[in-house]
């Protein structure tokens, strides 16, 4: 058994934490969001399927073009391939968890 603090995988000053699951023996990996209104990722897409499950706050989700607003208690799939970007849209920060389910994350930028 692995017991990880979440402020080890958070770099100082980031808003981000990142299990990498290589790196423990784990099959996902997973980020553990808190942004701040207006921030979030530019568009990507992974080979495999991505699902946010939203603690607090609003986004704005984008995926193949449509654009939601999702909010907390939800859970939102991305299906493989599938471009997509978040910006946070309510005042309060966003809590969230992106799970990969991968050891090793994969991701395309789009720009």
């Amino acid at each position: 058994m692995e017991i990880i603090d979440i402020a080890t995988i958070q770099p100082a000053g980031r808003e981000v934490a990142t299990f990498h699951g290589f790196e423990h023996g784990a099959g996902i990996s997973f980020f553990v969001v808190a942004f701040g209104k207006g921030n979030g990722p530019r568009t990507h897409r992974h080979p495999y399927e991505e699902t946010f499950i939203l603690l607090e706050g609003e986004v704005a989700l984008t995926a193949a073009g449509v654009t939601r607003t999702v909010g907390p208690g939800s859970i939102a799939v991305i299906p493989a391939g599938t471009w997509h970007a978040f910006t946070v849209s309510s005042e309060a920060p966003v809590r969230m968890v992106n799970v990969h389910p991968v050891p090793r994350m994969i991701t395309e930028w789009a720009e």
